[in-house]
């Protein structure tokens, strides 16, 4: 049940000043119409509860109704009309629970509620809409509200009532004027007020709104009442993370109004007048949410607690963080393990979980399996291992820079959605049966074996298709879960200190994430200096180079197709060699009709960013697979972002590839800051129009944020998660190839993606490959990659060549290998695939490096939609029309009637003069 006591209920009409939507975020929900929403829901702060308007123009099927609510909607606002969606509540999966539902009431002149009293019981609150001819302060509003208020239980329940005026939910028309004395008339009524976000105005105290607009404060505050004769509110304040109890206050209507315009909290004083929480020891507090209970006379404010130069946090005593004594439990030990991080002793324990990573992950994963473990029958030793895996999983964030306060967000977003999942374990924790089988739902296997035995079998677990069900299909399909929503909040702070700082945050979080102390983020050519390449290997220098005359031939190809005219043939005659065209460029021209020339041809993104990783390899083959297609579409601006060395140098290998590829810039910068850096533009870094290349989660989720970002006009390739390949192998396969393909992808990381399919193979096949796949792994300097990336990995056993391309096409890989006979006419049949690597003879290693083709590809089957990086990567494509004389008489007179059916008068009268002006030159 969505539970919400503000009085006002603003509705997403424009995008909010950030001021707005702060305050917003700090007092009440907010309704956003649907079709707003993504251009939003990335800026909605996480603390902000929304409900999504659905209309009945909105045609959606369940599972989009279900994505909703999945994504962080507390609820859904569904039109009485929208009769599909309603017969949805309380089916069949995915059904919607109509505790997540407000319904949309167009209120008729009478007071009696059109819907039955039995039908709006177990929904979560109800919006009326008043018709024209009832204003909010008419007694007959008050009667409708009380009816729609009796028919949802409202007085015992506490489920909102909505009231919108006349036309506030009618985009572009004009809506009833409210005022403050409207939301105090409906607070008595245990209603809301809805309205336009943008009829809302941030009142200062003892100022008044503007002629039309509403003080959001005044209106919120309307429905408080105090029992005290100063006026003032007995107010709780607690923390943000465990909603520790940290004092008791007053606050009165003015600091209630200063604390939600500012975002410090601010209380009513008896002694001083308005107390400005930490304005001379320092404890400051950032208000999070301030809430009013279920009489309107008490107040909760929701806090982060800052400490001060000398005050452990709220408290006036100095050590003491709450007036009523020292915290315990969880947030006790963050505060620990905070001031630990900090300081803790050399050689310590602390020391060492905090600056060893392995030592970490084991202790994580030793504590869970002893949780695992402990029996039922002993409820104590259940509860000791759960506070030692709690320990160790707190400093893990801790580590990271992940508070509780974020954790439990990502709680309360979990806990928002409805679609249901299949609740199995992950491949690499079942338990195997016999003869390599495994099924989906055994117990789960000691997690701990692998890294406990360096020398146990590195082998994939195996499933034969026809045993599983359809669930189970549907979830060996799914890549691990990716912790966007989570990876996005880390984001978001660093995204805006690089926005509002420039390089001044740049240079820190470079020092600070890459441990490289830069004067400079940026380098200029030359590139390939003497003392550059006395640093690469020869033999690594002329494969770089075959490498970059493969793919430049390869890319080059793709510019000079995909029309029929030549570019210095198309139109007039030549070429603008200023606009990045060249003679030999494919232009498609085509005439529709007699008369009527069309034309689609490419001009080149401008101002380019290329993301080449660092982290635990360096990769000179994504520089060129970046910078080759870039440079043959002569893309004027071409940056290179990618993380320095702890020197402040670029790898040598790196730095070449940008002198092939003619690079106009390289920002020493990884990670999201990069993003940050490319997106925004800094006093040293050029902006950038389009960002692309692969990254890990946080260049991911940096590059989604910029992208939706309307100030940073940015667009990125394509949304990248962990590598990826299928090989799908049959008898005539070579097991060690087959292996080595499998290890060149499960080498790059722990979370790489590796399937393998095979057909009608013969257990004694199967084991042939697996051999091969635990004596190759074994010999590899990655091994240790390699391992947790083959325990994630599974074989899909299918009966025939069809269900093989069938489970292929289905899991939409990055990279497709196909090792089976006729390979080539097995190639047909692929719909989604990143690349296609046909017969035994072409390795994935070799599109990696240097066959041609690009290795920047779609992931976590986003080959359903998207293509790997290719020259029209960087290009825009325009296209022109040219008509005749001739050509307007034939085409105008359809377009006129074409116009005036979409009463469109002044597209219809261009042509009209123009076919009078043919007309009056025939006539003389």
């Amino acid at each position: 049940m969505v539970t919400l006591s503000a009085s006002v209920l603003p509705v997403l009409d424009a995008l909010p000043t950030p001021a707005l939507l702060g305050v917003i975020s700090r007092s009440c929900p907010l309704l956003v119409p649907y079709h707003l929403l993504p251009d939003v829901r990335s800026t909605l702060p996480p603390t902000l509860p929304y409900l999504v308007h659905i209309t009945s123009f909105h045609s959606l099927s369940p599972d989009e109704l279900a994505d909703v609510l999945d994504n962080g909607a507390d609820a859904l606002v569904l039109d009485r009309d929208t009769a599909p969606a309603l017969a949805l509540l309380g089916g069949q999966p995915p059904s919607i629970p109509a505790e997540r539902v407000v319904i949309h009431m167009p209120a008729e002149d009478d007071a009696s509620p059109s819907t039955s009293q039995g039908s709006l019981q177990g929904l979560a609150g109800v919006l009326v809409s008043l018709p024209a001819s009832i204003a909010c302060g008419t007694q007959q509003a008050s009667d409708i509200i009380s009816s729609y208020s009796a028919a949802i239980s409202a007085e015992e329940s506490g489920k909102p009532v909505y009231v919108s005026p006349f036309n506030t939910l009618t985009p572009g028309a004009a809506p009833a004027a409210t005022t403050v004395d409207d939301a105090a008339r409906l607070a008595k009524l245990s209603a809301s007020l809805v309205v336009r976000t943008s009829a809302l105005a941030l009142v200062a105290e003892g100022q008044q709104a503007p002629p039309g607009s509403l003080d959001l404060v005044g209106a919120l505050t309307a429905s408080l009442v105090s029992d005290r004769a100063d006026g003032h509110f007995p107010t709780t304040v607690v923390s943000a993370s465990l909603s520790t109890s940290l004092g008791l206050v007053y606050s009165s209507i003015a600091s209630i109004r200063e604390s939600l315009l500012t975002g410090s909290a601010v209380y009513q004083s008896r002694k001083r007048g308005l107390w400005r929480k930490g304005e001379t020891s320092g404890a400051t507090q950032e208000v999070v949410r301030i809430r009013f209970d279920c009489d309107s006379d008490a107040i909760e404010f929701r806090v982060r607690q800052q400490a001060g130069a000398q005050h452990a946090g709220f408290c006036h005593l100095t050590e003491r963080e709450s007036c009523f004594g020292p915290t315990g439990g969880l947030a006790a030990l963050e505060r620990t393990l905070l001031s630990r991080k900090a300081n803790a002793p050399p050689g310590s324990y602390t020391a060492r979980i905090f600056s060893d990573p392995k030592l970490l992950s084991a202790k994580i994963r030793e504590e869970a399996q002893e949780l695992a473990d402990a029996k039922d029958e002993d409820p104590s030793h259940v509860a000791f291992e759960a506070a030692d895996l709690l320990y160790f999983a707190l400093a893990r964030c801790i580590k990271a820079g992940v508070s509780l306060e974020q954790v439990e967000n990502s709680l309360d977003l979990k806990a928002k959605k409805i679609t249901r999942r299949a609740g199995n374990a992950k491949p690499q924790f079942e338990q195997p049966a016999v003869n390599g089988e495994s099924k989906i739902n055994g117990s789960a296997a000691p997690a701990a074996t692998a890294e406990a035995d360096p020398n146990a079998p590195i082998k994939i677990q195996s499933y034969h298709l026809e045993q599983l069900s359809q669930e189970e299909r549907v979830s060996l399909l799914k890549r691990p879960a990716l912790r966007s929503a989570a990876i996005q909040e880390l984001c978001r702070p660093i995204l805006a200190s690089v926005k509002e700082r420039g390089d001044a945050a740049l240079l820190e979080l470079t020092e600070k994430f890459d441990k490289a102390k830069l004067s400079s983020p940026m380098f200029y050519p030359p590139f390939g200096t003497p003392e550059v390449m006395k640093r690469i290997k020869p033999e690594v220098k002329a494969a770089m180079d075959q490498a970059y005359s493969n793919i430049y031939a390869f890319h080059l190809a793709q510019k000079r197709t995909g029309g029929n005219v030549k570019a210095a043939k198309a139109g007039a005659a030549g070429v603008d060699e200023q606009t990045g065209e060249e003679a030999e460029d494919a232009i498609l021209e085509v005439e529709t009709m007699p008369g009527v020339v069309c034309r689609r041809f490419a001009r080149p993104i401008e101002r380019v960013g290329l993301y080449v990783p660092g982290g635990t390899a360096v990769l000179p083959s994504t520089a060129l697979m970046l910078g080759v297609p870039a440079q043959v579409a002569r893309c004027p601006t071409r940056i290179i972002a990618t993380p320095p060395r702890p020197d402040g140098s670029i790898a040598p290998e790196v730095m070449y590839a940008a002198h092939l590829t003619g690079a106009t810039g390289i920002l020493a910068a990884g990670g999201a800051q990069a993003v940050g850096a490319l997106a925004y533009g800094t006093a040293k870094v050029p902006k950038v129009d389009k960002i692309c290349g692969p990254g890990n989660q946080f260049v991911t989720a940096a590059k989604l944020l910029v992208q939706n970002d309307m100030d940073a006009c940015v667009s990125i390739d394509m949304p990248a998660g962990p590598s990826e390949v299928l090989v799908i192998a049959d008898a005539s396969s070579n097991p060690d190839f087959v292996a080595s393909d499998l290890l060149s992808q499960a080498e790059h990381g722990p979370d790489s993606q590796v399937v393998l399919v095979a057909i009608s193979l013969t257990d004694a096949q199967l084991a042939s490959i697996e051999e091969a796949v635990d004596r190759q792994a074994k010999a590899l300097p990655r091994c240790a990659y390699v391992r947790k990336a083959i325990e994630k990995s599974v074989t899909i056993r299918v009966p025939n060549r069809e269900e093989a391309m069938k489970w292929s096409n289905a899991y939409a890989p990055e990279h497709l290998i196909i090792q089976t006979e006729e390979p080539e006419l097995l190639a047909k049949s692929v719909i989604n695939a990143g690349s296609i690597f046909v017969g035994q003879w072409s390795p994935e290693s070799c599109g990696d490096y240097a066959s041609g083709t690009n290795h920047s590809l779609p992931t976590n089957a986003f080959a359903r939609q998207y293509s790997g990086v290719n020259t029209d990567t960087f290009v825009k494509r325009i296209t022109s029309q040219n008509l005749t004389a001739e050509g307007l008489k034939a085409l105008g007179p359809h377009v006129v009637h074409l116009a005036e059916c979409e009463d469109l008068e002044a597209h219809a009268n261009a042509v009209r003069l123009r076919l009078k002006a043919l007309e009056n030159v025939e006539k003389a």
